[in-house]
């Protein structure tokens, strides 16, 4: 993963893309944590709302694409 980045539309969350993402218009996500939610939205519009998981699914979904 790369370096978190400031939200700027909210100091609470500290999104992440994916080390895989390019420069090149990719389609991406990024997530965030908070409260032990998992938030995951569209890199490329950021405008739109964002999807909100339980850790312990995100923990779950992550362990079941990785395989």
């Amino acid at each position: 993963m790369k370096k978190a980045t400031p939200d700027p539309s909210g100091p609470d969350l500290r999104w992440v893309k994916s080390s895989y993402s390019s420069g090149e218009g990719g389609q991406c996500v990024e997530v965030a944590e908070r409260l032990g939610n998992i938030h995951v939205r569209d890199s490329k519009d950021t405008t739109r709302p964002e999807l909100v998981v339980d850790g312990s699914a995100w923990t779950a979904f992550v362990g079941f694409a990785s395989r």
